[in-house]
């Protein structure tokens, strides 16, 4: 640091250590139509823990709580948001070319990937910055109508394009998930250092495929292990918000596109994290 520094960085062209950057350079404005008051992501270190699920729980739950409620669907080359919620219309989209995001029966807007192939079986084989520019667009150049809460399931991982949404898009917090294996501590451990790295706010941890709860006599069976979550938490000074079971009801609703009809209350205490932000 220069001896004769004001702190202001802007008016700088030096690079010393105290030279901070300006995140806000990188952010993409939403499209002048569009209003979203609050955007959380939702991240993983891997691959296969329950991320969409997690989103789309989130998502129902906030939207049964009366808040107007959009996903955006930031996982492009494995997207599942629209299977979970029976959506198979193609997006529509106007003569300028911005996008309507697909309602669902009870009012949760979603936008993907899914949603603009020509079969939704096709493969997604794009390349790194090409699915960053979609995140993008999905973003500024779809009309979001008054959403109280955006969630954004992001791809797993700490690459390319999570960076991107951690850099685009105007994130209150992320939710990280997690599954109970050992392994998963230092693939956490990843997420929370690349979130610390890019000042995102941690709104805290979950734990999915917790355990399965025993039909006959309700005892939680932890299938996967002892559970490591809470000292991970208590390591990185976060708190546990939700450990959700295996719910073979919440597979079928998925498999069903009915998922926005199911009634939990493992997620409620995010809700109220969320509710007071």
């Amino acid at each position: 640091m220069s001896e004769n520094c004001n702190h202001d960085c802007g008016s700088c062209q030096s690079n010393c250590g105290e030279r901070k950057m300006d995140k806000s350079q990188f952010l993409v404005p939403l499209h002048p139509q569009s209003k979203v008051k609050k955007v959380i992501g939702i991240v993983s270190g891997k691959g296969g823990v329950g991320k969409s699920l997690v989103t789309s729980l989130m998502a129902v739950k906030m939207n049964y709580r009366k808040h107007k409620v959009g996903i955006l669907d930031g996982d492009i080359t494995g997207p599942s948001i629209p299977k979970a919620f029976g959506l198979h219309d193609p997006l529509m989209a106007t003569r300028e070319g911005i996008m309507i995001p697909t309602t669902t029966p009870t009012g949760i807007d979603i936008i993907s990937t899914n949603l603009i192939l020509p079969d939704e079986t096709d493969p997604v084989i794009w390349r790194g910055p090409v699915i960053a520019g979609v995140i993008k667009q999905f973003w500024s150049e779809t009309i979001w109508k008054d959403i109280d809460y955006m969630f954004v399931d992001m791809p797993p991982g700490t690459g390319d394009v999570p960076l991107t949404v951690f850099q685009s898009l105007p994130l209150d917090g992320i939710i990280i998930v997690a599954s109970p294996q050992e392994l998963v501590s230092m693939i956490v451990a990843k997420a929370v250092k690349m979130a610390q790295k890019m000042e995102i706010p941690i709104l805290g941890l979950v734990e999915n495929m917790s355990y399965i709860a025993c039909p006959d006599c309700g005892k939680k069976i932890e299938i996967f292990g002892k559970s490591h979550i809470h000292e991970i938490a208590e390591q990185y000074g976060l708190p546990v918000l939700a450990k959700i079971p295996i719910d073979p009801r919440v597979a079928d609703m998925i498999d069903e596109g009915t998922i926005e009809f199911f009634e939990e209350t493992w997620t409620d205490e995010i809700a109220n994290v969320l509710e007071s932000l």
